[in-house]
């Protein structure tokens, strides 16, 4: 190839067409900035050509409008309109990650942001080639970097001040009033896991759902009034006031979030049940040594992600030496991937770059067998849970409520960057950007979510014919 021109296939402005009269030309190329633009413009379009085996896709720039798959044929259609060529570069260079940055930034207008997601999976094996040499590359450093260094406790702290200490208020504005920040369990009173699809949402279901959620974990730990209960990421503490509450038990709860750490205080305080829950500010790997074999029940959701693939074993001798020798319950849960995917080595992608730095989803397999090994055989499985079919309303959700609660002039008490208007609307987006994103991925098998439970290696089953 020479910087004079390149041969691509060209596609027909203001009008979709089939593919098979798309005619091939030579490209003269503008000076450097407008070459990178229309080299990477063409690219992605040819790549398009071939690549959408399933959904509709439409595609409209400056220079025109092309549509790529089953126009007319499919629910998952699209639209895209390309408001900057930045757009082109972004994606050319960081595929899936660069479409993220370039919605956030406002370059592109989707009609749909779900619709792209599904368009993606759908044809995940086919579009992969959108990505470029250098952001495959780049993405396969970031992982090796965080599997071989691990989540080390500086690293752990400043992953929590990115995901969870920005501003308790941006948490008030989308979840549950009890705050819990991880998949509801939705019942038949809130019409199941399609429920607000099909006859929308109802006042409070949120909150139905998430106290469902709570109950579950809790009776699967087996509490009994008196137990002492550890937990390992505290959120704002819900699910410690419902242990202490409604179960009589003690519970010592850990964070590395100042921000959860001072509402959750002060939400238990509000509940009178400061005497039977402590919340610390402390790694799971610093625990004193007075906490052996001190607890009955070790309960911890949706933290694991943050453990890394390095850790999973250090995690679990933590549990071991927790838990008394007899009569003690895990139970835990985690979003993870399927078994296939699973890789130690995960790329670095929107959720690892925006949301939770140097996270790592497990899979079901890998928890248990670190489990098992960690605690010599001390563990054995009760039970597997996979609560994937909820997430996605969950989402939802959370993504109508935020667009209905999200307050400028709240969040820039705390962030003073977001009194400028553009800015924002970018950190508006990137949430936007992540329900649908996380939602596409649940609802489309290509991430799960877990609840595992474990019991001593002697303990009875949970309902017991002696």
């Amino acid at each position: 190839m020479t910087m004079e021109s390149v041969t691509r296939t060209d596609y027909p402005a203001t009008k979709c067409l089939p593919s098979s009269s798309t005619p091939s030309l030579t490209l003269s190329i503008p000076p450097t900035r407008s070459w990178l633009v229309a080299f990477a413009r063409s690219s992605i379009l040819a790549t398009l050509e071939g690549a959408v085996k399933t959904g509709f896709i439409e595609v409209e720039d400056s220079e025109g409008r092309y549509c790529f798959g089953a126009q007319g044929k499919s629910e998952n259609g699209v639209h895209l309109r390309v408001l900057d060529d930045t757009f082109w570069t972004r994606v050319f260079m960081s595929g899936d990650l660069g479409f993220s940055e370039a919605y956030m930034f406002g370059e592109v207008e989707v009609d749909n942001l779900k619709g792209v997601m599904d368009l993606w999976l759908d044809n995940e094996s086919s579009i992969t080639n959108l990505s470029s040499l250098y952001s495959r590359f780049s993405g396969i450093i970031s992982g090796v970097s965080n599997a071989f260094f691990g989540q080390t406790r500086s690293k752990a702290r400043q992953n929590v001040i990115a995901s969870y200490d920005q501003s308790n208020e941006l948490f008030k504005a989308f979840l549950s009033r009890d705050m819990m920040y991880s998949c509801a369990l939705w019942g038949e009173e809130e019409g199941g896991v399609r429920g607000d699809v099909i006859s929308g949402p109802t006042a409070d279901d949120l909150e139905s759902a998430q106290l469902r959620k709570i109950h579950h974990v809790l009776r699967a730990a087996r509490l009994q009034r008196g137990y002492k209960v550890l937990e390992v990421g505290s959120g704002w503490g819900a699910l410690a006031i419902e242990a202490a509450r409604s179960y009589g038990c003690e519970v010592d709860t850990l964070t590395l979030s100042k921000e959860q750490k001072s509402l959750a205080e002060e939400r238990i305080k509000s509940a009178g049940l400061q005497d039977k829950i402590r919340v610390h500010l402390l790694d799971y790997r610093d625990m004193p040594a007075e906490w052996e074999h001190t607890f009955d029940a070790f309960i911890s959701i949706e933290m694991l992600e943050h453990v890394g693939a390095k850790h999973y074993n250090s995690y679990f001798k933590m549990v071991d030496f927790a838990l008394k020798p007899r009569n003690a319950t895990v139970v835990v849960t985690s979003s993870t991937f399927p078994e296939r995917r699973y890789t130690g080595y995960q790329a670095e992608d929107f959720m690892r770059r925006y949301m939770w730095p140097n996270s790592c989803l497990p899979s079901a397999t890998v928890l248990i067998g670190a489990a098992y090994s960690a605690s010599q055989g001390r563990f054995t499985l009760e039970g597997v849970e996979n609560h994937s079919a909820h997430y996605p309303r969950t989402l939802r959700t959370w993504d109508r409520r935020l667009k209905a609660n999200l307050r400028q002039d709240v969040m820039a008490q705390s962030h003073p960057a977001l009194r400028d208007r553009a800015e924002f609307e970018r950190f508006k987006r990137k949430w936007e950007y992540l329900f649908a994103y996380a939602g596409a991925g649940f609802a489309k098998g290509y991430i799960t979510c877990h609840m595992l439970t474990f019991v001593r290696e002697n303990d009875k089953p949970a309902v017991a014919c002696d």
